[in-house]
């Protein structure tokens, strides 16, 4: 299952969002206002739960200078990627889409879609906040 959040223009540099990107604590910021919990785990680890849906483990995974963010779950039930991709429009301006990609069973895609299409539009929105 591959979801796509709308990009999203942020008036901050693509080196900006790539640093608070990549400091798990940033993301409490980024979370919708039904979060539940929020806990830093370490440094490249964070924990989160939303009403109503289990607690999700993410860790941050991996890089690219200025344009990718990859944290991915932590935990095998559920293994999916979260992909920030930040595209520099001018010095001061960057485009964010948000890449949720994960492998499900055709009754867990159909339950979860709905709410995770809409947890990544949240987080998208949420980016002029770091």
């Amino acid at each position: 299952m591959n979801l796509e959040s709308p990009k999203v223009t942020v008036e901050k540099s693509s080196e900006y969002l790539f640093n608070a990107l990549s400091d798990v604590k940033n993301f409490e910021k980024l979370m919708p206002e039904n979060i539940a919990k929020f806990e830093v785990l370490g440094d490249d680890i964070f924990n989160f739960g939303l009403k109503g849906m289990p607690e999700i483990k993410l860790r941050l995974k991996e890089g690219v200078p200025h344009s990718k963010v990859n944290l991915a779950a932590a935990s095998d039930k559920l293994p999916f990627t979260l992909t920030a991709n930040l595209d520099a429009v001018a010095e001061n301006t960057t485009s964010v889409q948000l890449v949720f990609d994960g492998e499900f069973n055709p009754m867990m895609a159909m339950m979860i879609k709905g709410p995770i299409t809409k947890f990544i539009e949240t987080l998208a929105e949420n980016m002029g906040k770091l």
